[in-house]
């Protein structure tokens, strides 16, 4: 690659922030898209086994409006079992935020995987995780995902009565770049609740910078 002066470099330069952000007027139209999408009446009636027992649907949003779940493979047939999940999923919840900054937008977290409890509670403490994890081994959750012995990340979003819908799904290359809080936000159909976003509900929005705090401060 040819080495320039600085002033060359310099122009060079702006002329791909330019392009950076317009990728980034685009990635905010995207997400306005997905806060419009269309939402999938979803079954409330799964009972996932977790670290404390049994756990229904519900109780994985934690109280929450939304839920993010990610599929993540540990089960028989796939590379590190039965010791091990899967090393590209392990890489991906290695790259999740602290979970405080979601949950202040209404937001939890969740991992879901077809082993044993047991395997997956000494993988995540092994591994130093946080994220609660739940077993969908006595359930069809993930099949009825559509998520048949792959991974990927669903988006849910719950009403007032204990509703389900199902909002966003992704797999393969749409998990890549994911990980912060606002990559995360921008799947959901509230987004980032601030007051410069395109849809999503109005009487969640507030003024943006403005929510954020210290993880030990919320």
């Amino acid at each position: 690659m040819e080495t320039v002066t600085q002033t060359e470099w310099q122009a060079a330069h702006e002329r791909l922030l330019a392009l950076e952000k317009e990728a980034t007027r685009a990635s905010d139209a995207l997400a306005a898209e997905r806060r419009r999408q269309l939402r999938a009446e979803f079954s409330s009636d799964y009972v996932f086994e977790g670290a404390g027992g049994e756990a229904g649907f519900l109780d994985l949003f934690e109280g929450r409006r939304q839920l993010i779940v990610y599929h993540f493979m540990f089960q028989e047939g796939v590379e590190g079992w039965p010791e091990a999940g899967c090393s590209g999923c392990s890489m991906f919840v290695d790259q999740i935020g602290h979970l405080s900054h979601l949950h202040a937008r209404d937001t939890s977290f969740a991992l879901v995987s077809r082993g044993p409890i047991e395997r997956l509670v000494a993988y995540r403490e092994r591994m130093g995780w946080d994220v609660p994890w739940y077993s969908t081994a006595g359930n069809t959750f993930n099949d009825d995902c559509g998520v048949r012995g792959g991974f990927g990340l669903s988006v849910f979003i719950r009403d007032d009565a204990g509703g389900i819908a199902r909002t966003y799904f992704t797999s393969g290359r749409g998990v890549e770049a994911l990980g912060s809080v606002w990559t995360f936000l921008d799947l959901t159909p509230l987004g980032r609740q601030e007051d410069w976003e395109e849809g999503g509900d109005p009487a969640a929005k507030t003024p943006r910078y403005t929510w954020w705090q210290r993880h030990d401060e919320y």
